[in-house]
């Protein structure tokens, strides 16, 4: 159509919500409409993720994005005149082979990200339409079930903790609402035991309490604690999922936790994670093993998979490649879906349609490092992906892509259907 194509792409720095800097771009088309798109960034990576430019040198740590707005503002905004915002495969094969790296280190995934949103945006804008709906049509009607950081660890809080993510899940509730309203009462439960025994330090970078505990396992402990005193039930209203990230204290089959001073072989590590799942309601593990550790994540998926979750980030990339190996030879039962971690909307609806493909589930999930952009809950309401995850239930870069999800929820009305337990029952 005439009236949708891209007439003027800009970009600027922007600032994300641990106050580095990042690339937002803007899309005009034609018709005078405008989308706009925040690239985030992870502080826990994947070894062969798309990379982000950045300026390098001394200046704000050599994380500057100036390079990469240059290339919004020249190359790209060049090379996408002209074609169609509403055939956002065709906006992104242009963003590909523009680059034309294998990890999109010329121009930058930040930069190539941040575009390819901003056309998405762009296009519904054009058709009058959420971005949801223009995503998913009338079919578009599930609120996925939210996964939400309670305490944080790992590189999202100095390593206070092994573990990055110790996590909510609410498959009893009936509305992605009344999710949100246990979340939130368990989370202000933590707190106040934290704070009531002195071990309160904060919150990490996506919002969840930052504890000063002796071990992995009196974090987990800890949330059974404020489950209780929140009034709900595990694991049937609510659940434990865990990211571990092994990545970042794991290599060539060890493990050192270094919250306890020891170091596991990969088989004691796995019967580590074995004794946490046998006595606590947990339902949900992402990266139980090393990216390294193939070997261990089949093993892990041998004996654990009909028992629970069990899904790939840094393993997989939001790599349909990647993905379709991972069903085949059963290294995982889910999928974690990162826009930045491949570049472009297109190529992270690949790896969704990959996943499905092999039966694999989906979660839609943030970054560390956010922004108030709220793209993601888009993506999951209008594919149908069944589970979000974006972090804690504080700070507003994680709070408006919840409440962003209570208006599609009320938008929808009595068509609104919650995902519940569904995608945590679905095992392969």
């Amino acid at each position: 159509m005439r009236r949708t194509r891209i007439d003027a792409v800009r970009g600027r720095r922007v600032w994300d919500s641990r106050g580095w800097p990042t690339v937002e771009a803007e899309v005009e088309l034609v018709c005078g409409v405008v989308g706009r798109g925040i690239a985030p960034a992870g502080a826990s990576t994947g070894s062969l993720e798309a990379l982000d430019r950045r300026d390098g040198g001394d200046r704000l740590g050599g994380l500057d994005v100036l390079g990469a707005v240059e290339a919004v503002n020249g190359a790209i905004a060049r090379a996408l005149r002209g074609v169609d915002a509403s055939d956002q495969e065709a906006v992104d094969r242009r963003l590909i082979e523009l680059d034309g790296s294998p990890n999109k280190s010329r121009l930058g995934a930040n930069a190539l990200v941040a575009t390819s949103i901003a056309a998405a945006w762009a296009a519904a804008a054009a058709h009058g339409l959420p971005l949801w709906r223009w995503l998913g049509g009338a079919e578009a009607r599930t609120l996925p079930l939210p996964e939400i950081q309670i305490l944080g660890g790992g590189r999202h809080a100095a390593g206070r903790l092994d573990i990055q993510d110790f996590l909510l899940v609410c498959p009893g509730a009936s509305t992605f609402a009344q999710a949100l309203e246990w979340t939130a009462a368990v989370y202000h439960a933590t707190g106040a035991l934290l704070a009531e025994s002195g071990r309160l330090r904060g919150v990490a970078d996506e919002g969840g309490f930052w504890p000063e505990l002796d071990d992995n396992e009196q974090a987990l402990e800890l949330v059974l604690r404020a489950i209780e005193r929140a009034g709900l039930r595990a694991p049937d209203q609510v659940a434990i999922a865990l990211d571990v990230a092994a990545s970042s204290f794991g290599r060539g089959g060890h493990y050192r936790l270094a919250a306890e001073g020891r170091v596991l072989d990969t088989g004691a590590w796995i019967e580590l994670l074995g004794s946490w799942i046998a006595r606590y309601p947990i339902v949900s593990i992402e990266d139980p093993l090393a990216e390294d550790d193939l070997a261990g994540f089949r093993a892990f998926s041998e004996r654990f998979g009909d028992r629970l979750q069990i899904v790939g980030d840094d393993l997989l990339v939001t790599s349909a490649e990647r993905v379709r190996r991972a069903g085949a030879e059963s290294w995982c039962t889910a999928v974690l879906l990162k826009p930045n971690q491949v570049g472009t909307l297109s190529e992270t609806k690949a790896a969704l349609e990959a996943a499905r493909g092999s039966g694999l589930g989906a979660i839609v999930s943030a970054r560390s490092g956010e922004s108030e952009d709220v793209t993601i809950v888009h993506l999951a309401v209008g594919w149908g992906v069944p589970q979000l995850k974006v972090g804690s239930f504080a700070r507003s870069e994680r709070m408006a892509k919840w409440n962003e999800a209570l208006r599609i929820e009320e938008a929808l009305g009595s068509r609104a259907r919650f995902a519940g337990t569904a995608p945590l029952a679905a095992r392969r």
